[in-house]
């Protein structure tokens, strides 16, 4: 008679008992729970999809509970089980055998399946028109008017920010950190980048998003876009443009030098808030080989000396009057409009999710973050210490980065790590089972400090094995 299967007789991934306490086997209840959940948000794609037919026109709000709303149930129920399955702490159990999580059959799907949404809301909207009127009853609550594509994108990716980042709650709720950083970007998201632009809109004002400036949000500093916010009537306008260049060119260095790129890439930006949640399950799917790191640097460099010489014929354009530049600068903004702003940002940057991990815009193409990245490294007061002493060389850490640092190499040698691509989102010191990583401010003398030689550091590994 075969023996009833225990906690300890669950499989898990190598290094994942240090992650936390020891997994429990789920009970029946657990078990249960997330089952419904599974089978809710299966039923509400499912009539999402039926919907894109327009059945549900005639009762959109009823067909929106039904598809976007059972979704988003089904996706919560699914994640409470996982505060009952065991004390707090980080549970990687099986995330390399998951077909989801590893680039089996179910994660190119999703990938296609997000790819093939951007390419439709960018060159086929009217293929979407009969999920947009769905939105219709939210945005008439929020704005008085009829909804867009550009609104239900924005009820997609934020409804996936809310959801997803109740999930990061419950998978980091023994860390403070994460808690307050999730927060946070729920936080922006919902209220700065999804109801106040509408609400602005409902009001005859331009839906400005202030949590996104320049060069991220490019258009903002092009002379056609702040004429316009210049003539607007009220004052409103004049703001928002005082707003973006201040963001761009006064808050961006001053706040990076206290806090290091963090500040926005992991507490503010919407960008980075959908990876930071929905792409929190491939975060380890990171590309961190020499090669992807080269082209990381050529790529994100370029994109920003693009939009920068983009802006700046632009400008010169506009203060000519065409009489030089014509149709040049124009031209840029085109190109660069569609393939950054289309291709890069949305459908590689969203859509690669499942295979490339959640930070491939932010990683290689998002200028802002290469502006970032520079003052972190060398005006910043922010770095990653290590306590070398201390690793054991588990690699968890270089895992889960989302960036592809190779985090191990530095926590080896005791030296502090000081990235212009590390975004701060403190995931490799929460998973760390021996503390050797924190993430401070401090003075920026002495940010980079003496490391052990090559040749001793293998002694002492020598030794230690």
């Amino acid at each position: 008679m075969s023996q009833p299967q225990t906690a300890l007789d669950i499989p898990r991934e190598p290094g994942s008992e240090f992650l936390g306490a020891k997994a429990h086997a789920p009970s029946a209840a657990t078990r249960r729970v997330k089952r419904l959940g599974q089978t809710l948000f299966g039923v509400g794609l499912f009539l999402l999809f039926l919907s894109a037919t327009g059945i549900g026109n005639d009762r959109p709000l009823l067909f929106f509970a039904l598809s976007i709303g059972l979704a988003a149930v089904g996706g919560l129920l699914s994640f409470l089980p996982q505060l009952w399955e065991g004390p707090p702490g980080i549970r990687n159990n099986h995330l390399f055998f998951r077909n989801l999580t590893s680039r089996g059959l179910l994660a190119w799907t999703a990938g296609l399946l997000i790819t093939g949404f951007y390419v439709i809301l960018y060159w086929f909207p009217q293929l979407l028109q009969n999920w947009v009127r769905l939105t219709d009853p939210l945005s008439l609550l929020i704005s008085g008017k009829p909804a867009d594509k550009w609104f239900l994108y924005g009820t997609f990716y934020t409804t996936a920010v809310l959801v997803m980042g109740v999930r990061m709650f419950i998978r980091y709720r023994h860390n403070r950190y994460q808690l307050v950083r999730t927060a946070s970007v729920m936080f922006f998201q919902l209220g700065f980048a999804f109801l106040l632009p509408y609400t602005l809109k409902g009001l005859n004002e331009p839906d400005f998003y202030f949590t996104y400036f320049w060069p991220l949000k490019y258009n903002y500093l092009f002379p056609n876009d702040v004429h316009w916010l210049l003539s607007q009537p009220g004052g409103l306008g004049t703001f928002m443009v005082f707003w973006g260049a201040m963001m761009s060119f006064v808050a961006t260095p001053v706040l990076t030098y206290f806090f290091g790129k963090r500040w926005y890439c992991s507490w503010v930006c919407g960008c980075g808030g959908l990876a930071e949640t929905l792409g929190d399950p491939w975060r380890q799917l990171s590309l961190k080989s020499l090669r992807a790191w080269k082209v990381e640097r050529v790529l994100i460099h370029s994109v920003l000396v693009f939009i920068v010489v983009t802006t700046g014929l632009l400008w010169l354009n506009s203060a000519w009057h065409g009489a030089v530049l014509g149709r040049l600068s124009n031209g840029f903004a085109r190109a660069y409009g569609f393939y950054i702003g289309a291709i890069f940002s949305g459908v590689i940057g969203v859509g690669f999710y499942p295979l490339m991990g959640a930070r491939v815009w932010c990683r290689f193409g998002c200028p802002l973050a290469a502006i970032l990245g520079l003052l972190q490294k060398f005006f910043s007061r922010f770095r990653i210490t290590t306590n070398g002493g201390q690793c054991i060389s588990c690699g968890n850490c270089s895992t889960y980065c989302e960036m592809g640092i190779d985090v191990r190499w530095y926590a080896q040698r005791g030296q502090n790590i000081i990235r212009a691509s590390c975004v701060g989102c403190g995931i490799c010191s929460a998973v760390c089972p021996r503390g050797v990583l924190k993430l401070e401010t401090g003075p920026r003398k002495g940010r980079y400090n003496v490391v052990l030689d090559d040749r001793l550091l293998d002694e002492i590994n020598n030794v230690r094995g």
